[in-house]
């Protein structure tokens, strides 16, 4: 707390620590400016002790005196900070910016990845930089939004009339089949096995996934398929009938000979008929509807990379073969309307005809650059579902930055694809997989914000793990490394811009990874090396918790991965797509979810206040969530450890007062989960009710002790 030193002056370290800036509106005005707009920059320095404070911008470093100001709109006082404000116009172009604050002889840096000491002469490097793009504006509405993933024919059951039968057709290496034991384990050729979770299911289900606290769904792909994870799209102007309706059927079963699909009747009618389609299409729109209705939004899987080697533009199996209503193939037909939408090759033998993604002959890369009518049919189908009657409330795009041939391509259409989707709906949401930094991107004028693998899932799980996100391997080096956990969070949330960041999907498990909760077992594998037992072998659900309760507390938007909440466990996919285990949910970890969603709620600083890491050592972390505006504070310490530690937390850095009380509303521990009798909401699955503890710091510092696999959050009343 800015203490003195033996001449009378604070620390480095103390001076280092109380300055702060960010992006939210207490330190950037408009946060999220137009260009021609007049921005108010602010930074927190220590009180009477700076000699100089520079907004220093762009490259060039050009320098611009800041003044102090009073701090009117503060209520917690500025008994330790000055507030030193300039204020710009917003260029036409991008803008980057960093605060230089001289104190004596010691010159800050603050930036985006915190505060560092310049050497005499030393330039500092923009790579941490704050950063402006003009107009470039996020819904409202998913800045820290709570949201629900769900794999379909994974979460539940609710019309077994538009079940996939066995031998309804036939795919790759075998025939589809039906799985009649809702728990049976996924196998490695899980693809073409369906165990029926459907719409209508998600529809059934609404009460309860509103009850966690959800605000958005992001459903994977639910358009017509051949494979039950239905990225490899059949047609993307319809929902698949199986997950949705079939009225026009009829009885056939191939036998185990046949392996062409001229031999799967049943199947053809099914995903062909008219009446299936829009049948299914407007039980769709019901959903939507009734999604909405709840105050919920809902997102959609693009998968626009790639489509199926049944995709009725390909049609490699025939299925659209004299069907009224469909051109015909380019795979059997050179002069097929579709045939510029495949790069062919002059051969064609050994299944490599067509350019498939990553060479896979069921997933045809679709070729943008050589076809105008095939990026207008995307853009078109981009339109469709986020007007009426879905209206859904934006996109994930599965592989982004690999559509079309070139980075150049890339980014020039999901530049078009942006206006058109907001041009349609300007409230959805364009939201993009991604893997490493997504910076180039995320410039206001392509995708919003992205799966935040690299500054969330991955600094979160080796911290808390020690395991890579697929269980494949293992860094003893970021395992219990709290001050290793911060240096990489950090420098990865640099490379999401202010509005990109507050609205990044901050996962913890996923179709594509092992769950999370297999995760804490440290075990390395997959199902193929050890087998499908393992995923649920010595897992602690402690750690899961401390997990959860990072993720309910951290800038972003949370986003539970259907049936982690139940306990569900498992390896890489295929096994991260067993089914919802209904019957058989750990109603405590459900509590869990419900009792850190109630308090995000309860206190909107957990989800827009500014964060500031407090303290990091071995197995330990602690941050705050805080505005000085407000007054609110939300602290969150973190005890991974098999040890009781107690913590020395530096809450001065938040504006508290010397002698300022919080009080404990949440703890979660190896003894359970425990909630303030305030907070509790009813829960009674493994809650423990107790009065809420109050924490007085002492002169500025909050003294914690933390059982093992603790959790906790501290708030000012």
């Amino acid at each position: 707390m800015l203490q003195q030193t033996s001449v009378n002056t604070p620390s480095t370290d103390d001076l280092r620590r109380a300055i702060f800036s960010d992006e939210t509106p207490r330190y950037r005005f408009p946060s999220e400016p137009d260009a021609g707009e007049t921005v108010r920059l602010r930074v927190r320095v220590p009180k009477d002790t700076a000699d100089r404070v520079v907004l220093s911008v762009g490259e060039e470093q050009i320098g611009i005196l800041m003044t102090k100001v009073v701090q009117s709109d503060t209520v917690l006082g500025n008994a330790y900070f000055d507030l030193y404000e300039v204020s710009i116009v917003c260029p036409k172009n991008e803008m980057h910016y960093r605060f230089l604050v001289r104190c004596g002889e010691t010159v800050f840096c603050c930036n985006r990845i915190g505060v560092s000491v310049l050497s005499p002469g030393e330039k500092s490097a923009s790579n941490g930089d704050f950063r402006i793009f003009p107009g470039f504006h996020v819904p409202e509405w998913a800045k820290g939004a709570v949201m629900y993933q769900i794999f379909p024919d994974r979460f539940c059951n609710g019309n077994r009339k538009n079940d996939v039968i066995n031998n309804e057709y036939y795919y790759t290496v075998g025939h589809a089949k039906k799985i009649i034991d809702w728990d049976a384990l996924p196998t490695d050729t899980d693809f073409r096995c369906f165990y029926g979770g459907d719409l209508q299911g998600v529809l059934e289900k609404l009460d309860y996934i509103a009850s966690l606290g959800v605000e958005v769904i992001y459903l994977n792909p639910i358009f017509v398929s051949p494979s039950s994870h239905k990225y490899d799209v059949q047609d993307y102007d319809h929902v698949d009938p199986h997950l949705a309706v079939i009225l026009d059927d009829m009885e056939h079963e191939m036998q185990s000979w046949e392996k062409h699909n001229g031999f799967a009747p049943k199947y053809i009618r099914r995903v062909t008929s008219k009446k299936n389609l829009e049948a299914g299409d407007a039980f769709f729109a019901r959903l939507c509807e009734e999604i909405h209705r709840r105050g919920m939004k809902i997102i959609l899987d693009g998968v626009f990379n790639h489509c199926g080697s049944f995709n009725k533009w390909m049609d490699r199996e025939g299925i659209y073969l004299g069907k009224p209503g469909f051109e015909p193939g380019a795979y059997r037909n050179p002069e097929s309307p579709f045939r510029s939408y495949f790069r062919f090759n002059e051969r064609r033998d050994n299944y490599a005809e067509y350019e498939g993604w990553w060479g896979y002959n069921t997933l045809p890369k679709l070729n943008y650059e050589g076809s105008a009518e095939l990026c207008e049919e995307i853009l078109r189908i981009g339109e469709k579902w986020v007007s009426p009657p879905y209206s859904v409330d934006g996109w994930r795009l599965d592989v982004a930055a690999d559509l079309g041939h070139s980075i150049e391509f890339n980014h020039a259409f999901w530049k078009r694809f942006r206006a058109r989707v907001k041009a349609a709906n300007p409230n959805a949401i364009i939201l993009s997989e991604h893997y490493g930094s997504p910076a180039d991107w995320l410039r206001g004028d392509e995708w919003d914000t992205v799966m935040n693998y690299d500054a969330f899932m991955e600094p979160v799980t080796f911290f808390l793990t020690g395991m890579e996100k697929h269980s494949d391997g293992m860094r003893e080096d970021l395992y219990q490394n709290g001050e290793a956990f911060f240096s990489l969070i950090f420098e990865k949330m640099a490379d999401l811009p202010a509005p990109a960041l507050l609205t990044a999907m901050n996962e913890l498990s996923n179709h594509d990874h092992s769950r999370f909760l297999t995760r804490t077992n440290r075990t390395v594998g997959r199902i193929t090396t050890v087998g499908s037992e393992a995923a649920s072998r010595n897992v602690n659900k402690s750690v899961l918790a401390e997990a959860i309760t990072i993720q309910m507390t951290w800038p972003g938007a949370p986003t539970i991965y259907y049936a982690d909440e139940a306990g569900q466990v498992g390896f890489t996919d295929p096994d991260s797509r067993r089914t919802y285990p209904w019957g058989k949910e750990d109603l405590s970890l459900i509590d869990l979810h419900r009792a850190l969603t109630s308090l995000r709620t309860a206190y909107p600083v957990l989800k827009s206040g500014s964060l500031l890491p407090l303290s990091a050592a071995y197995g330990c972390i602690s941050y705050a969530r805080f505005n000085e505006q407000t007054g609110d504070v939300a602290v969150v310490a973190i005890n991974n450890t098999a040890e009781t530690r107690t913590l020395r937390l530096p809450v001065w850095e938040t504006g508290l007062g010397k002698d300022a009380t919080l009080t404990e509303v949440f703890r979660s521990s190896e003894d359970g989960l425990l909630l303030s009798s305030e907070c509790c909401l009813h829960l009674e699955n493994g809650v423990k009710h107790r009065n809420a503890d109050a924490v007085r710091a002492e002169h500025g510092y909050l003294t914690l002790s933390l059982p093992p696999f603790c959790a906790s959050i501290l708030v000012t009343n």
